[in-house]
Order: C-alpha cells, then sequence, then structure tokens
C-alpha cells in the first residue's frame, strides 16, 4: 500500500482538515490526486486497490474515499457499498468510461458524487471540498440535535435525568425484567430537612445541596445505572441487573458520601446533610406505581426513624 507520512490535518487557515484516502490502481493517477490533496492542506493516503484500502480502514478513521471503478479483485462499486455499510466515511467516485457507468448508479451505490477522467485537478479539489462541508453540516446538525434531546430529558440543576425520561426508563427496564428475568432495583433518596435549610439559607444555598448530592450520585454509580431527579429535593436511581441486598450497597454508600461532603447548622442542632432513602426491589407484576409506592413508602418510614438511613421495601 501507499502510505504517505502523515501530514498535519490542518490548512493554512489552522481549521481542523479531514483525512482523505484515494484508491486507484494506476499509480500517476494515484499519486497525482495525493500530492494535490495534500499540497491543499488535507491529510491524505493512497491504496493501489479496494482490498487495500479495506485493510487500511480497518486501522485508521477516514473521513472520504476517492475511488476508482475498474480496479483489480474489489471494484469501486463494491468498496463504496463496503464503505458506507461500515463507516462513517463518504465516498467519491471516479472513472474513465463515463459511457459504460452513469452518476444514477453511483448515488445510489451511496456515492456522494460522481467524476469522469480525464480529471481537472481544481475541479477535484472543488467537488471535494463541496462533500466536506456538507459532511461538516450533517455532523454539525447531529450534534444539535443530541443536544436538543439531552436537554428534554436533563435536569438544568443536577445534570442528572429528568422525572420525564425517568418514566421511560423504568418502563424499558421493567419490560426487560419479565423479558429476561433480570432483576431491577429501585432507590428513592430525599434529602433531610431540607425545609429548613433553604428556609435558614436561602433557594440558592440550597441548590448547592441538591447540586453536591447529584455529583455524589454520579461518583457511587455503574454504567449501567441511572439517576433521576425526581422532583424538588426527591431523586431515583434505577439499578438493573441488582438484587435488593446489592441496591441497599449502593444506597448505604451514597448515603455516606453525601453525609461527609456536606456540613450546615440548623436550629435543631444538625449540623450534617443527611438522606432518607428507601430501596425496593422490583416484583414481577406489579405495576409502576406500586413499584415506587413501595419505595416512597418506605423513604418516608426512614425519615420518621430520624433520617440519615436506608430502609429496603418489606417483601
Amino acid at each position: 500500500m501507499d502510505v504517505n507520512t502523515d501530514i498535519d490535518a490542518k490548512g493554512k487557515n489552522g481549521r481542523n482538515r479531514a483525512h482523505i484516502l484515494v484508491v486507484d490502481d494506476e499509480e500517476v493517477i494515484r499519486e497525482g490526486i495525493r500530492e494535490t490533496i495534500q499540497q491543499a492542506g488535507y491529510a491524505c493516503w493512497a491504496a493501489a486497490s479496494g482490498d487495500e484500502a479495506l485493510r487500511f480502514l480497518e486501522e485508521k478513521h477516514v473521513d472520504l474515499v476517492i475511488s476508482d471503478i475498474r480496479m483489480p479483485g474489489l471494484s469501486g462499486f463494491e468498496l463504496t457499498e463496503i464503505v458506507k455499510k461500515k463507516y462513517d466515511t463518504d465516498v467519491i467516485i471516479i472513472t474513465g468510461y463515463g459511457k459504460d457507468f452513469q452518476y444514477e448508479e453511483a448515488i445510489e451505490k451511496g456515492a456522494s458524487e460522481f467524476i469522469l477522467k480525464p480529471i481537472r485537478l481544481q475541479e477535484l479539489l472543488v467537488r471535494l471540498r463541496r462533500v466536506l462541508r456538507e459532511r461538516a453540516l450533517i455532523a454539525q446538525r447531529r450534534q444539535m440535535e443530541e443536544r436538543l434531546r439531552e436537554l428534554t430529558i436533563t435536569d438544568d440543576l443536577t445534570k442528572l435525568y429528568n422525572m420525564r425520561h425517568f418514566y421511560f426508563q423504568v418502563q424499558l427496564e421493567m419490560d426487560r425484567v419479565v423479558r429476561y428475568k433480570h432483576s431491577l432495583s429501585l432507590l428513592l433518596l430525599d434529602v433531610d430537612r431540607f425545609k429548613q435549610y433553604n428556609d435558614t439559607y436561602g433557594h440558592l444555598e440550597g441548590d448547592q445541596i441538591l447540586i453536591r448530592l447529584g455529583d455524589v450520585i454520579r461518583e457511587c454509580l455503574r454504567k449501567s445505572d441511572t439517576a433521576y431527579r425526581y422532583g424538588g429535593d426527591e431523586f431515583m436511581v434505577l439499578l438493573p441487573e441488582t438484587r435488593a441486598n446489592e441496591a441497599m450497597t449502593v444506597a448505604e454508600r451514597i448515603r455516606a458520601r453525601f453525609q461527609a461532603t456536606n456540613s450546615y447548622p440548623l436550629q435543631d442542632g444538625s449540623t450534617k446533610a443527611t438522606l432518607s432513602v428507601g430501596v425496593a426491589e422490583y416484583r414481577p407484576g406489579e405495576n409502576l406505581s406500586e413499584f415506587i409506592k413501595r419505595a416512597d413508602q418506605t423513604m418516608y418510614e426512614a425519615k420518621g426513624r430520624g433520617g440519615n438511613q436506608s430502609l429496603l421495601a418489606q417483601e
């Protein structure tokens, strides 16, 4: 494989540039295109066949492939179909057989552009830049859509998921329990004497307590667990594939760490921000309201016993 040294992937204006792979069995054409693209400020490599190109793509990300159609072994059309299925990569097709291959056929295979040989290198650069601009716009649109999606399911203050997303996710997890016979546990956490703290120090200071609790919860969870601000100073944690005794361990870890990281004096003599936690393991056959109610009632029982403790719902 012809692989040139990786040049700086930034152009003269300092903006990030794409990585491009040229695939053509004719060395003169292949090297001419590669050198032109390099001189334009892009990182560029070259491969002499479709098979070599695929081996290269397995090792390195490429934003754009420029490929001839007729080559020994894998054709440019076959390469295009594989690339579009396996990689986030655009393709420009080039060919010297304009009578045998049509623009529409190249587009149907997944190509973004179709250029006839002999290639005018300046025209190639113009089309290349157009494809890359469209690629960048699509990426920006995806990022914006993802950001908007995050805003609709995320609590502004704590950056945990919000109640709306909780109801969506807990139903998915309950369905998995039924389908795969997995276990599922739920934690319902509430800050003890939070109203008294807000009345004493103000809501801005109260918000800092909630933000810190959100941080502590994140620090104590596995990747498969999810946490939610359920409302006010109440928080939910979903623990997939977790039995009740394991969930109690998680609850105690969160409770102890939160208590250790906060301190505020109140009129009743308390000096630490503490939590009451209700823990419930899902019972097959119970509905969502019953599942949440058991955790909620257990949390209030913990509060009734003086707070700063985790209790397991009775089976």
